[in-house]
Order: C-alpha cells, then sequence, then structure tokens
C-alpha cells in the first residue's frame, strides 16, 4: 500500500477528546484502546496527511493485524513507512520487546488441587527420598488453587513437630480460604500413627474456629501417599 495514496484523515488533535488515544486511555483503561491506537501513542504525530493512529492502522495492516508479525520487522523496514523515523521505530520495538520479555517472565501456571494425586505430584520434588520427615502446608484460594507451599518442619526419622499456632499464623498471612496438611514418611509406610491422626483433628477443630478448613491430610511416601479426606477419616 503507498502511504502517499492513503485518504486524508482528520489530526487527532481535532477528534473529540474522549476519541483521542492519550485521552481515552485515561478515561476509559488501557484495554479500551485498539492496537493501533497503543501504536499510535507510541508513534506520537503522524504526517501531513494522516494521524498517528491511521500511521499505525497502516503498519498493521501490512503484517495483516498481527502483532507477533510486527515485532518480526527490523529498524529498517520500519522506517520504510513515511512517518517513521529512527526514534519512531525505536519505540514501537522497544514496546514489542517488553511485551515479549513479559510473556518469558511470567510464573509457572497456577495449580489446582482436585485430588490428593494432585498433591502428591506437588510435593513429590520437595519430598520424594527423604531420609527424614518434614511437615509441610499447601495454602489454597477458594477456586482450590495453590496459593503457595511452605515447610513448617523439619525432625528426625520418626517424627516432626506441627505447631497449630505457626500453621495458621501462615495461612492468615497470605489470605487462605483453605489448608492441605501434608508431612512424608520416610519408613514408606502409610498408615497414620496416633499422633498423626491427633494432629489431624487438632488442625481441624483449629481451621473451623478460623473459618480456613483443613481439606485433607497427605501422608507422602515415595511410590504413594495416605489421604484422610480419600479415607474419609478427616
Amino acid at each position: 500500500m503507498n502511504v502517499d495514496n492513503y485518504p486524508h484523515n482528520l489530526k487527532i488533535l481535532s477528534w473529540a477528546e474522549e476519541d483521542r488515544p492519550r485521552e481515552k486511555l485515561m478515561l476509559k483503561g488501557k484495554s479500551a484502546l485498539s492496537d493501533a491506537e497503543l501504536i499510535g501513542i507510541l508513534i506520537g504525530s503522524g504526517t501531513i496527511s494522516m494521524s498517528a493512529v491511521d500511521l499505525a492502522k497502516l503498519i498493521l495492516n501490512n503484517v495483516d493485524n498481527n502483532l507477533n508479525e510486527l515485532a518480526k520487522l527490523s529498524l529498517q523496514d520500519l522506517k520504510k513507512f513515511k512517518g517513521i523515523g529512527e526514534a519512531k521505530a525505536i519505540s514501537i520495538m522497544s514496546a514489542l520487546e517488553l511485551g515479549r520479555r513479559r510473556r518469558e517472565s511470567e510464573g509457572p501456571k497456577k495449580i489446582r488441587i482436585t485430588s490428593s494425586n494432585d498433591v502428591y505430584d506437588l510435593m513429590a520434588p520437595h519430598l520424594l527420598d527423604l531420609m527424614h520427615e518434614e511437615f509441610w502446608v499447601i495454602l489454597l484460594n477458594r477456586a482450590n488453587t495453590v496459593i503457595k507451599k511452605v515447610q513448617v518442619s523439619a525432625g528426625g526419622v520418626a517424627g516432626t513437630v506441627a505447631d497449630p499456632k505457626i500453621i495458621f499464623k501462615i495461612a492468615l498471612e497470605n489470605l487462605s480460604s483453605g489448608i492441605i496438611l501434608v508431612h512424608n514418611h520416610p519408613s514408606g509406610n502409610l498408615m497414620p500413627s496416633q499422633a498423626d491422626k491427633d494432629i489431624t483433628r487438632r488442625m481441624k477443630e483449629a481451621g473451623k474456629l478460623l473459618e480456613i478448613p483443613v481439606l485433607d491430610h497427605v501422608i507422602f511416601a515415595d511410590k504413594s501417599c495416605f489421604s484422610f479426606a480419600d479415607e474419609g477419616i478427616l
């Protein structure tokens, strides 16, 4: 498409204020702007015959309105458009590079717990092959999505300490809607001890008072796990 043959458009300053990209962003938020309007803000000014937004539309049209294709254009490619000098081309390239880096820096996908198997898979990197006991708590939101997992204590071969005050302090600080208790048995014996049953009962009672229910207590061994919830003894 030849820029010189592009139809005449009014300059942005002659538009209604709520339609100008910068003003529109301030009034309606960034999500209200089109790709062309956002690029128009980066460009800042257009040419005699077209506004910055129309110039942005022209550029997008040349890449089939595909931002991924736009990101592939070089500095020289962008400078071929009349009205795009080196500074404007660099602004466009910098914004697209920031978007790429943001995608790369996004954290891991949130994990939702739907079964004791999910708990086993989540905790395996931490508890597999350990020769001592550790006690962990998994903090969940209302959708049973993991907020974080926290090691509460580590002990010897025969046991470890789980203090309800510490566990629910962590849960309250992280605004948890529910928790799952997890500890491992290095011996491989999955059956809960009397101490395991007692701590589960105390945790459950404390959770009721604080409205942070204990959804499960999972005993972890190298090849499988025991779930209080699955066994109906929570």
